[in-house]
């Protein structure tokens, strides 16, 4: 026997509606149904209980003894429903996963995720690192963090931050070699790369060949925690991004020899699945985002110009 047929949900509601209002016409206002809709989901239920629910009267409709003793279990039962549905909707909203890039979950997502949970102390916030693309279709994630240079098909996509990037050291390996006064003075020294071409790019903008230079250090995969760490380390130079890196910077233990950088090509992108663009959980995380990161942004292409 068919679900339907066992637990005719449907009906009950609109039994529930007119039991309660003393009206078919009221309760088909408040159910967006039509009068006849409304007598025919009644007598449905009768017939699949046998038994009338309704005294049909001129101008008035009246209870029958099943039908009073049945309205409040039934309005009952619907109150459970709403409640259950009310608890994993809140349960839902309560935490907010993130999947998002090693570095940019590291080294600043971390770091301000406090701000928006003191503006939203009703969300928790569950923050996974990692470099493979999140399936949403087989994982919880509500949203992710992910680089590239165009965005996702199937996917909302919100553009947030391009980076910019210029060569970067600690001060006690500048030192050595009496100091890093022109860009000149970085081919004396060992480089943290794993592409060449972020140095020829940004050596090809302040007018110098770098094609020669051979002294390297370590590939990081394009890790760039690990290149800053190196860095600080005295290594060598990576080229870093200082939009990571300003504590480090402010601190001295890293040095930005010259203001010169280069825009990258690729992009920070917000993404979620279409169907959970309404949820209010990843709206207000992506206008937090997109308010902080404002400031960064413009003095990212001011610096970048």
């Amino acid at each position: 026997m068919k679900l339907s047929k066992q637990f005719p949900l449907n009906a009950l509601r609109v039994f529930e509606a007119v039991g309660r209002l003393g009206s078919f016409t009221k309760a088909g206002e408040e159910l967006g149904m039509t009068q006849t809709a409304v007598s025919y989901q009644i007598k449905l239920l009768e017939e699949n209980i046998g038994e009338l629910l309704f005294l049909r009267r001129p101008r008035q409709i009246a209870l029958t003894p099943i039908g009073e003793r049945m309205l409040p279990k039934v309005t009952e039962a619907f109150a459970t429903l709403r409640e259950v549905i009310d608890t994993a909707r809140q349960n839902a909203d309560e935490i907010l996963e993130i999947h998002s890039t090693p570095t940019f979950a590291s080294h600043w997502l971390a770091r301000h995720l406090g701000a928006f949970q003191l503006a939203h102390q009703n969300i928790a916030v569950r923050l996974l690192r990692g470099s493979r693309l999140t399936d949403f279709s087989r994982e919880t994630a509500d949203l992710a963090i992910r680089i590239s240079q165009a965005p996702w098909p199937g996917l909302t996509c919100h553009p947030i931050l391009r980076l910019s990037y210029s060569p970067m050291l600690s001060p006690k390996l500048a030192e050595s070699i009496g100091g890093v006064k022109k860009p000149v003075d970085l081919l004396k020294l060992p480089w943290i790369t794993d592409d060449d071409g972020r140095w020829t790019r940004w050596f090809t903008q302040a007018g110098l060949d770098a094609a020669d230079h051979t002294a390297r250090t370590f590939d990081a995969g394009g890790a760039l925690d690990l290149e800053a760490g190196a860095a600080m380390a005295g290594h060598g130079v990576a080229m870093l991004s200082p939009f990571y890196l300003q504590d480090e910077l402010a601190s001295g233990r890293l040095i930005q020899p010259f203001e010169l950088s280069w825009l990258d090509d690729s992009t920070y992108w917000l993404v979620y699945p279409e169907n959970r663009r309404n949820l209010p959980k990843v709206r207000k995380f992506r206008e937090w985002l997109e308010a902080t990161l404002a400031p960064e942004r413009d003095a990212i292409a001011l610096a970048a110009r």
